[in-house]
C-alpha cells in the first residue's frame, strides 16, 4: 500500500509519518484492495476548543469504493488515532455486512462516491438576472456555488448501503441495479435506513 502523509499549516515528523504508514499497513487484512492511503492533518486557531486544534483526515483509495474517516484532537497523533479507529469500524461493519448480504450483492464494481449536480436558473421576464461564480441567477438566488459529475454504474441496495457507510454520509445517491431508477439510501434514527427511488416521467 502507498501511503501519503502531508500537512497543512503544521510540521509533519518523520516519526508521525512512520507510526501512520505502520497503523495503516495494518488495515490490509480488512481492506486488501486499498491501493493508496492518504493522509491530512491540518492544525487550525481553535482556541475556544484546544481538544480540537488538529484535525486528521484519512481517505483509502483502490479497486472498490472510496473509504474516508476524519477526527480531531489536541495534537494530530490523537487526532489520527480516532479517525484511524473510525475508519477500522467502517471497514469491520462494511465486511460484515457483505457477509450477512452476499445474497443481496450483484457482480457489478462498486464505484466512488456519487453527488447531485447543480443546473442554472432560467431568465424569466421582468426578473433581473445576475451572473455570479459563472452562473446566471435570478434575483436574490438560490446560488449554485459548487457542482460535481461523478461517473456510476448500477449498484444493488446493499453495495449502496456499504459505500454510505465507507464515505461516513447520512445518505448515498445512486442507480439502482434492478429497477436502473436513480435512488437515494439514506440513514433514519436508530440504526434503520430509508430509500427513495425516482420514476422518471416521459417529457
Amino acid at each position: 500500500m502507498d501511503v501519503v502523509v502531508q500537512g497543512r499549516h503544521c510540521q509533519i515528523t518523520d516519526s508521525f509519518r512512520e507510526a501512520a504508514t505502520e497503523r495503516l499497513n495494518s488495515l490490509e487484512k480488512l481492506g486488501g484492495r486499498v491501493i493508496r492511503a492518504e493522509v491530512l492533518a491540518t492544525a487550525g486557531d481553535n482556541r475556544r476548543q484546544p481538544d480540537q486544534a488538529v484535525r486528521v483526515e484519512i481517505t483509502l483509495v483502490g479497486k472498490g469504493p472510496i473509504v474516508r474517516a476524519e477526527a480531531a484532537g489536541d495534537d494530530k497523533s490523537v487526532a489520527f488515532e480516532r479517525a484511524f479507529d473510525r475508519l477500522r469500524a467502517r471497514l469491520r461493519k462494511a465486511a460484515d455486512r457483505r457477509r450477512s448480504h452476499h445474497n443481496l450483492r450483484g457482480a457489478v464494481p462498486a464505484t466512488a462516491e456519487a453527488g447531485v449536480p447543480g443546473a442554472a436558473v432560467a431568465d424569466t421576464a421582468g426578473v433581473p438576472v445576475r451572473t455570479m461564480a459563472g452562473l446566471e441567477v435570478q434575483g436574490d438566488g438560490p446560488l449554485v456555488v459548487r457542482e460535481k459529475h461523478f461517473s456510476a454504474a448500477p449498484l444493488t441496495l446493499a453495495q449502496a448501503l456499504d459505500e454510505m457507510e465507507l464515505v461516513g454520509h447520512d445518505f448515498f445517491l445512486y442507480v439502482d441495479q434492478t429497477t436502473g431508477q436513480p435512488s437515494v439510501v439514506y440513514r433514519r434514527k436508530a440504526y434503520d435506513y430509508g430509500v427513495i427511488h425516482l420514476t422518471v416521467a416521459a417529457a
